[in-house]
């Protein structure tokens, strides 16, 4: 555990206190890393700090339990509006910064400034990240900006130039399953599991129910089920796959890891694979198959998540992949 009772990123931590602490605060910053590595909760941890009456993040004042239940009124935030069943897609439109500028631009209620979060702005649309860019160039008053992304290779290169980046990296694995085990009282076994899931993201390890191992133990089941099955139940499973897009796609992340492991093991390494309690199939796999094939697993994979993140046709890069897999 560190400073703001943030599970990692101490140097983020360390770099954002003494900012504050020097009265050296940025007018925007950006927090960058893959998804569910904490980079909200260090947002809404950094906003507290700035309003706490100790400027500590005590999590105790009246301002940082504003802040935690979200009804601070100098704190705005945007996040992408959902839409689409079958293809689900997440959008920030104009309207909504739009918004944002206008409530920056009034006299703060409480604080000593207005703050506001924009979460995963990669979901920004042309005439959105346009409109945020004329606020960032010229923030009114004394207002703070705090954006979050995914894929900072999508933002507008003007954009981030005039934040201040702070990009977080996975959790080390030891550092997070201390936390599981202590903050969350997970059982040892299930948070070295969860940390070796999650890949270093403590969101997702915390956020990990029964009913997250249920799925995840009945689609790697399914998978070993796939393996010696006929050309036409192979068809029939990506027909049902490919219906939600979503679910597709963790299943075809949570089968990369997988055949990961059997590369893993198939080249006689000494590391645990990540999906410790998976072992003896691993294994038994990785004995009959070797290690070409697992690697043409592992790239088949990697092929069909990218045609999906092209908005390929779902149906079609399920079947191609269910072609490509090895047949037991």
């Amino acid at each position: 555990m560190t400073h703001w009772n943030i599970v990692g990123h101490a140097r983020a931590v360390a770099a954002l206190d003494r900012d504050l602490h020097t009265d050296r605060l940025r007018h925007a910053y950006l927090f960058a890393g893959p998804a569910a590595v904490g980079k909200r909760t260090l947002a809404l941890a950094f906003i507290q700090a700035i309003l706490c009456d100790t400027r500590a993040a005590c999590g105790h004042c009246r301002p940082c339990r504003l802040v935690q239940s979200g009804n601070h009124p100098d704190v705005i935030t945007v996040a992408p509006v959902v839409s689409g069943k079958t293809i689900r897609t997440e959008k920030i439109t104009i309207d909504r910064i739009r918004e944002l500028n206008r409530a920056l631009s009034l006299k703060p209620v409480e604080a000593a400034r207005r703050i506001g979060l924009v979460t995963n702005f990669e979901t920004a649309n042309d005439e959105a990240a346009n409109a945020f860019l004329k606020t960032l160039e010229e923030p009114p008053g004394n207002a703070l900006l705090i954006l979050t992304t995914d894929s900072p290779e999508l933002l507008l290169p003007t954009i981030t130039s005039r934040c201040e980046a702070v990009t977080l990296r996975p959790v080390p694995l030891a550092a997070l399953r201390q936390a599981l085990t202590e903050r969350w009282r997970a059982p040892a076994e299930r948070a070295d599991l969860l940390a070796r899931l999650s890949g270093g993201r403590p969101g997702w390890a915390v956020a990990a129910t029964e009913s997250t191992f249920e799925r995840r133990r009945q689609r790697l089941d399914d998978l070993q089920q796939l393996l010696p099955a006929a050309r036409s139940a192979r068809f029939a499973y990506a027909e049902g796959l490919a219906k939600d897009r979503d679910a597709l796609r963790e299943t075809l992340e949570l089968w990369l890891s997988w055949w990961r492991d059997v590369l893993l093991v198939a080249s006689g390494a000494s590391a645990l694979p990540v999906n410790s309690d998976q072992v003896e199939a691993l294994r038994r796999v990785a004995a009959i198959l070797g290690l070409d094939s697992a690697a043409q697993a592992v790239a088949a994979v990697q092929r069909a998540l990218a045609a999906l993140s092209r908005n390929a046709n779902a149906r079609l890069a399920m079947e191609v992949l269910l072609l490509d897999l090895p047949k037991l």
